[in-house]
């Protein structure tokens, strides 16, 4: 697929009178591993659900590869909801088998050896599976079905740091083998930086900042000054967000041109510069 694999305009969601997202305007390119970045509650999860066509809006409009969310797009889209959801008493072979039944393009061999590699025993119940086991088994159910998108909620928060790492060396893996895009959703951004080349920020139920990781780092610099005292910025620079110390003070810029002898920031601090500012903006909606 040529364009975006997702597209929102005016995309909003409510729960009753609690305002999970709103006013989402995105478009997320084919052939990416995107990071959807947020704290808890942030809207991560409806947005995927919204994408998966679990979900409904409540207003404005999402298209996914290139439709409205729903049954006709479930064979193009795999999504791993949080706690990579299995059924514990059926046993690795058997969640092949459901997936084969459920999946017109399920492909067997490929999921067959992708457990084969990662030593799962195909009689062992997932209920006994460790939870990278059950995250492992999870990516290769939703890969064998050869969709053309790969929606994942939160797949490896509870997962130690050696589960993490050999899932997501999974997911690159799958995405090299497969030319499939995917939107990855965690809230640890050493995880993302591993892996993502998109990157979309979510908090206050509203998109922050989204772009291409390498093109953010590029426009994002730190400037550190004495207090209050930071001369004149470029024209085209907005301030993300300032702190002030006893002495010293010290802004994150984004600046597409440049700030001569600015500091670059890292993936975490960029992230955590719009969650700050979304923090001192409460959301304002329309009752």
């Amino acid at each position: 697929m040529t364009g975006p694999v997702l597209t929102a305009r005016g995309l909003g969601k409510r729960y009753g009178r609690r305002v999970a997202l709103t006013g989402i305007d995105l478009d997320v390119p084919a052939g990416r591993i995107t990071g959807l970045v947020g704290p808890n509650g942030a809207g991560k999860s409806t947005l995927l659900g919204l994408a998966s066509g679990i979900l409904a809006p409540t207003e404005g409009a999402i298209t996914v590869l290139g439709a409205r969310p729903g049954p006709a797009q479930l064979p193009r889209v795999g999504f791993v909801a949080q706690d990579t959801p299995l059924y514990a008493g059926l046993t690795v072979a058997d969640h092949l088998r459901l997936g084969a039944r459920l999946n017109p393009r399920f492909d067997t061999a490929l999921a067959t050896a992708r457990i084969t590699a990662l030593g799962l025993d195909p009689r062992q119940r997932a209920g006994r599976l460790s939870g990278g086991q059950r995250a492992q088994l999870a990516l290769a159910v939703a890969a064998a079905k050869r969709p053309e998108l790969l929606l994942f909620d939160e797949p490896v928060a509870a997962l130690d740091p050696l589960a993490r790492r050999t899932f997501l060396s999974s997911l690159m893996e799958f995405v090299a083998d497969l030319g499939v895009s995917v939107i990855l959703s965690s809230h640890l951004i050493a995880d993302l930086e591993r892996v993502c080349d998109h990157l979309i920020v979510l908090a206050n139920a509203r998109v922050q900042v989204a772009g291409e990781v390498d093109d953010l780092l590029e426009q994002h610099v730190r400037i550190v000054g004495d207090r209050g005292d930071f001369g004149a910025l470029p024209a085209d620079a907005e301030v993300i967000q300032a702190e002030h110390g006893t002495r010293q003070s010290s802004m994150v810029v984004r600046a597409p041109g440049g700030v001569p002898g600015a500091e670059r920031l890292g993936l975490e601090d960029l992230v955590l510069a719009y969650l700050g500012r979304a923090t001192d903006r409460p959301l304002e909606v329309a009752r």
